[in-house]
């Protein structure tokens, strides 16, 4: 499993779990999060700690933007993104 497949699909199972009660049927990979009301703002902040605990990585407040969090597949170009500079 590639790590974009990785944050994908465990990112997609925490929105699936905590945000939509286990009924993931109509969530896409470019499913608007926030257009749609699967996430508010208190959401983000849950997303954001998910996160930076299971992918070990640190969103500064200038990351934190409507952008890097406004859909799964915008979630993993982030991600991806970070795991570069990392490396």
């Amino acid at each position: 499993m590639s790590d974009a497949t990785k944050y994908l699909e465990t990112v997609k199972q925490f929105i699936v779990d905590n945000f939509l009660f286990g009924d993931g049927a109509k969530l896409a990979d470019d499913t608007p999060l926030f257009e749609k009301g699967i996430i508010d703002s208190t959401g983000v902040l849950e997303l954001v700690a998910f996160i930076e605990d299971n992918f070990n990585v640190t969103v500064t407040d200038e990351e934190l933007v409507q952008d890097n969090f406004s859909s799964l597949s915008a979630i993993e170009k982030f991600l991806q993104s970070k795991n570069k500079k990392a490396s």
